[in-house]
């Protein structure tokens, strides 16, 4: 099965409080920093009540300027590799780390479509990272198929079970 027939409602909410299960197990806070999500990832997760427990921030930087003014990202990562690259979601990490001194961060970067789309980088294409620190940060990318919705919801769902992933195997 497609992974965005699974994406539903029922799914996002599931893979939420699994992960706030994990963070209060682990004593864990988490950040967010989300651009394509457009903070739906901290929407699961704050939909939780006490989420204030384990969610200190969401950072919704959508805008290449907002990456380089709330999270640091660098204009020499965004001008080589473009916003939806390996080295931009490590540089959001990190920066949300250092924003919010949370435990743990989340990015996510994408081309939810329907436009904006490359050769290289196809709609559907999103990268992911999340780490304890720099040094410790694991980056993925992701091509999802659908529409803007289901690339959003299938990001999203992906980026919850990542991190608890990450956290369990950490």
């Amino acid at each position: 099965m497609p992974l965005n027939d699974v994406a539903t409602d029922d799914a996002l909410s599931e893979a939420g409080e699994q992960l706030a299960t994990v963070l209060l197990k682990q004593r864990q806070t988490i950040a967010t920093a989300e651009s394509c999500t457009g903070g739906w990832v901290a929407k699961v997760l704050t939909d939780r009540a006490g989420s204030s427990s384990y969610v200190l921030a969401g950072l919704v930087t959508y805008s290449n300027e907002a990456k380089q003014e709330l999270l640091g990202v660098t204009d020499a990562s965004l001008q080589a590799h473009g916003a939806v690259s390996e080295p931009v979601v490590r540089e959001m990490v990190a920066g949300a780390l250092a924003a919010t001194r949370a435990g743990v961060a989340v990015a996510v970067s994408g081309v939810a479509g329907p436009g904006g789309g490359s050769d290289d980088k196809p709609v559907g294409t999103v990268w992911f990272a999340w780490g304890r620190s720099p040094a410790d940060t694991e980056a993925v990318v992701q091509h999802f198929k659908g529409d803007r919705d289901s690339v959003r919801r299938q990001a999203v769902l992906f980026a919850l079970q990542g991190v608890r992933a990450y956290l369990e195997n950490g």
